[in-house]
């Protein structure tokens, strides 16, 4: 998903009902990544960190969809029990 030049990674289940807002997960190309929370994906060439630590919410309305990160759920689930409850 993109929000102006930032792409980020919506983390919100499918399970809840539609909401005007999203849990998302930003990718960066230059943060400091520490091993088991910052998993590096790979979009359109580039590896990007995904910043944990910088987990937020985004108006739905803004997000466009540039491709998906379902490849890489294991990953992105990890990384949030990580960010949560340290394990």
């Amino acid at each position: 998903m993109g929000f102006g030049d930032v792409l980020m990674v919506v983390v919100g289940s499918d399970l809840l009902a539609p909401d005007p807002a999203v849990v998302v997960i930003p990718l960066l190309c230059d943060y400091s990544a520490v091993p088991r929370l910052n998993p590096l994906i790979r979009v359109c060439g580039a590896e990007l960190v995904l910043a944990a630590r910088l987990i937020s919410a985004a108006r739905r309305a803004r997000l466009r969809r540039v491709r998906s990160a379902v490849d890489n759920g294991d990953e992105i689930t990890r990384e949030t029990d990580v960010l949560m409850v340290g394990v």
